[in-house]
């Protein structure tokens, strides 16, 4: 589930290896750039954190980070 903070969208994603987070960011960034709108995130083994916000905007959520965050949903 995303959370709001610091004027961010956040998630962290949990797969059973890094071969599969890193199949996940490559679905993401296909969508993200797409859209147009990349998003912040790491990768440590099997875990994948992601944060979302419009740097265009001022750095506040805005509804580019709100489909990009339901698409990449749909991802996982």
């Amino acid at each position: 589930m995303w959370e709001q903070k610091d004027n961010q969208l956040y998630r962290k994603f949990v797969f059973n290896n890094f071969i599969d987070a890193f199949a996940f960011m490559t679905k993401v960034a296909i969508l993200a750039e797409k859209a147009n709108h990349h998003p912040t995130w790491s990768n440590t083994w099997n875990r994948v954190e992601i944060w979302l916000s419009t740097h265009d905007a001022g750095n506040v959520v805005t509804d580019k980070d709100l489909d990009l965050s339901k698409a990449i949903d749909n991802l996982f």
